[in-house]
Order: structure tokens, then C-alpha cells, then sequence
């Protein structure tokens, strides 16, 4: 299973913010420290803030900040709501042509390995990851300047 690129960016942002929680963030700001195009990141953050992931505030004294705690973003959850598609084989999909689906054995190994994947996101939170064991190496990346 490969993560969309929407998804990586939108862990990303979640770190970013998670580790400069004491400041509101941008998105120019973000989408430069990652060297990530601003436009797109602008498609991620909307995504996110509808998701009730982030709170963005226009304006004077606004930005972007974690809606809450990062101990409360788990990372299954966000996985899930952040891909579209979680179709690992052709035969999970509405569009499957595959002949040898209804005698295939492959399907069951696959759903079984996509819902192992799933249940340890499960078992992470944002918190887990930013900072985590690197926090201080994180910081020193991330920090605002």
C-alpha cells in the first residue's frame, strides 16, 4: 500500500503544526519548509481544516493551528479520511475486469493485509510521531524562523 502524496502532505502539515504549537502557522510558511508547492499544500489544508484536523484563521494574528490535541489525532483515523481509495488490487475497485476474480484467493490475503496496516495506524497518534523519539532533531527542522 503506497500513501497518496495528499496524505503524506497532509501528515506534514499535522507535524509541522504539532511541533510549533506555541505559533500559528501559514501555508506559505509550511509549504516552504517542506519545498512543497504552496497551491497544492492550499488544497491539503482546506481538506484538513474541513476535517476538523485544523483550525485556520484569516487575517491579523491568524494562521493555522492543530483543532486539537495531538495525543487526539490518530493516525488510522486520518489515513482513512484523508485517502480516497484504499483499493490495494485492481479487484477491490468498481471497475474490476479481472477474469480469475471469483475463483482468485489473492482478494482475502490482500483485505486481510490492508486491515493489519490499518489497525496498527490504529495504534499511533499524532503525539506518537511529532515529536516522538526524534522531537528535538524535528524541532531544530521545523522550527519557525
Amino acid at each position: 500500500m503506497r500513501l497518496t502524496a495528499f496524505t503524506d502532505y497532509s501528515l506534514r502539515v499535522l507535524i509541522y503544526l504539532a511541533v510549533n504549537s506555541d505559533q500559528p502557522a501559514t501555508i506559505s510558511r509550511i509549504a516552504q519548509k517542506y519545498d512543497i508547492s504552496r497551491n497544492h499544500l492550499m488544497k491539503v489544508v482546506h481538506e484538513l481544516s474541513q476535517k476538523g484536523y485544523l483550525i485556520a484563521l484569516r487575517g491579523k494574528g491568524g494562521g493555522l493551528r492543530l483543532s486539537r490535541a495531538p495525543a487526539d489525532i490518530n493516525l488510522g483515523e486520518l489515513i482513512r479520511s484523508m485517502e480516497t481509495d484504499m483499493a490495494i488490487a485492481e479487484c477491490f475497485g468498481a471497475k474490476n475486469t479481472c477474469i480469475i476474480t471469483p475463483a482468485c484467493s489473492l482478494r482475502p490475503v490482500f483485505s486481510e493485509a490492508l486491515n493489519a496496516f490499518l489497525a496498527v495506524l490504529d495504534t499511533y497518534s499524532l503525539a506518537d510521531v511529532a515529536p516522538g523519539k526524534r522531537g528535538a532533531q524535528l524541532v531544530r527542522i521545523l522550527a519557525s524562523d
